[in-house]
């Protein structure tokens, strides 16, 4: 594959991964484009920073002049548009950044990108014919699942708790609307919950991982028995290119961390798996489960979130390359050689 990506929130956490993957992986251009909110670190790409086929803008998707000079600068073919505020208790605390960034920037984005795709159709028409605007956004805009309720799929009614999955909601909405009414050639995809390395720390698993090595309290909201499909980054990377290369305009692919079923977990249950393998890895004889406190459970806390991958497995030919275990014990390995990386941050 030799094309020109732009990735909005490329220095985010999934982003970050997506542009590592391109690079080492492809003969493909990336140029990422990222305000670097407190969420965007560059130090996750900097085994890539110095690659000649790496460019970086430092703009916001709000910013239509900016996204419109990025766009007919570097002329992409695919567009991986992941710039979102993603953090729920951030959302609780302070939805309208998410109002603007979700949806406001969504929009901006679609329109510069839509004015950009026809000039491609009048200058280059080749190209146009191979342009695609990929939308990632996730499973909560699903709502949450009862512990029968069969699992997420692409045909799953939109059902969103928080003012983070809702504004997500509203962003896949205006590019289903963008292809319907402008005929865009876009593509959505829904993805679990992603763990793996350089995750910004305030999240559960960094959380899990610092706390535990400072020998402090684990928190875990309500009795931890809140259930989570889990997604390893890299093995999500892979599949949102492997959508950039063979996904069908139009459609929406969902994209879990099981090969067959589930890769479900009570939030619990993931806590005291993560304590084993830190454990194990310290070799301390410390009993991490020790550490767990239950802490006041969030409002409006989805139950359970699950994806049925079937569609993107079946058609598409990807599977992910980590089951649970695996890609928790890689994670706790990369925290432990890693550390400066996020104590800096905490």
């Amino acid at each position: 594959m030799n094309k020109t990506f732009l990735v909005t929130g490329g220095a985010g956490f999934i982003g970050s991964a997506v542009i590592r993957y391109l690079l080492s992986n492809t003969n493909s251009r990336v140029v990422n484009y990222d305000k670097l909110t407190y969420a965007g670190n560059l130090s996750s790409l900097q085994v890539v920073a110095d690659n000649p086929n790496y460019t970086f803008i430092q703009a916001d998707i709000n910013d239509a002049d900016a996204v419109a000079g990025a766009l007919y600068a570097h002329q992409p073919d695919v567009i991986l548009h992941l710039a979102a505020e993603s953090h729920v208790d951030r959302s609780i605390d302070g939805p309208a950044e998410f109002i603007q960034t979700n949806i406001v920037g969504t929009y901006t984005l679609l329109e510069k990108v839509r004015g950009y795709w026809l000039w491609l159709k009048k200058q280059y028409p080749e190209k146009a014919k191979a342009f695609r605007f990929q939308h990632v956004s996730t499973d909560e805009v699903f709502g949450d699942l009862e512990p029968n309720d069969p699992a997420f799929d692409e045909t799953t009614p939109y059902k969103p708790s928080s003012p983070y999955s809702a504004s997500k909601a509203s962003s896949d909405h205006i590019v289903r609307a963008w292809y319907r009414t402008y005929g865009l050639p876009v593509v959505i995809t829904n993805c679990s919950n992603n763990y793996g390395p350089y995750q910004y720390p305030e999240k559960l698993i960094p959380t899990v991982i610092a706390k535990a090595l400072a020998k402090e309290p684990i928190p875990v909201y309500g009795q931890g028995q809140q259930i989570r499909d889990w997604l390893y980054v890299d093995d999500h990377a892979e599949a949102l290119i492997t959508v950039a290369e063979r996904g069908k305009i139009g459609e929406t692919y969902a994209i879990g961390g099981a090969t067959s079923g589930t890769e479900e977990v009570s939030n619990l249950k993931l806590v005291e798996l993560m304590c084993q393998f830190i454990g194990r890895e310290l070799n301390d004889g410390f009993d991490y489960k020790r550490l767990i406190e239950f802490v006041t459970d969030r409002p409006g806390h989805d139950f359970r979130y699950a994806i049925n991958s079937h569609k993107i497995q079946n058609e598409l030919g990807w599977q992910p390359r980590h089951n649970l275990a695996s890609g928790l014990q890689n994670t706790v390995a990369w925290y432990l050689t890693n550390k400066a990386w996020w104590q800096a941050l905490l």
